[in-house]
């Protein structure tokens, strides 16, 4: 259950928006990751993003999937993963593990969208891979109060629910 859902797919339909996206995106791995070879996009979310991504940049586009695939990667190559959403970073870091079996190195990963959950800064730490996001929960709740969407008085419900996601009710 979450009281706010972000749904990134929807980003696609609108060219402005889409093309907004992927230029942040390409910014952002040509000023931390310019030593990149390939872009990996994260099966499907970030497939489209990254093939974007790529074209733009440049470079070769694999997308990543739960099961082991010949990615079309060299082994030793300096990869960027992109990802649309984190939430608790397994799927994403399922991806890198994916990639450093194939013996190359994950350089990082960004990624449009984090919840910011204590459990995937606590995992992405673990896994000693750095992300970046263009986007965050804490900028969707300011973007929500200053526009009306959501009134202040309901901020400590909705950052009460990022703490624990999984044992939120809101009703307590």
């Amino acid at each position: 259950r979450s009281p706010i859902y972000n749904d990134n797919r929807k980003t696609l339909s609108y060219p402005a928006v889409r093309s907004f996206i992927k230029l942040e995106l390409a910014r952002v791995i040509s000023e931390k990751y310019e030593n990149a070879d390939a872009i990996a996009g994260v099966a499907t979310g970030a497939i489209a993003q990254g093939a974007l991504v790529a074209d733009l940049l440049g470079l070769p586009f694999v997308y990543i999937r739960a099961t082991p695939k010949d990615h079309g990667l060299k082994p030793g190559s300096k990869v960027v993963i992109i990802e649309d959403l984190v939430s608790t970073g397994g799927s994403s870091l399922k991806a890198v593990q994916a990639v450093r079996n194939f013996g190359c190195d994950v350089v990082g990963m960004v990624a449009i969208f984090t919840y910011g959950f204590p459990v995937a800064v606590e995992a992405f730490k673990d896994a000693k891979v750095q992300l970046t996001t263009l986007s965050n929960y804490d900028a969707v709740l300011e973007e929500a109060v200053r526009t009306d969407y959501i009134d202040e008085s309901e901020i400590s419900i909705l950052q009460e629910w990022r703490k624990d996601p999984s044992n939120w009710n809101p009703g307590v």
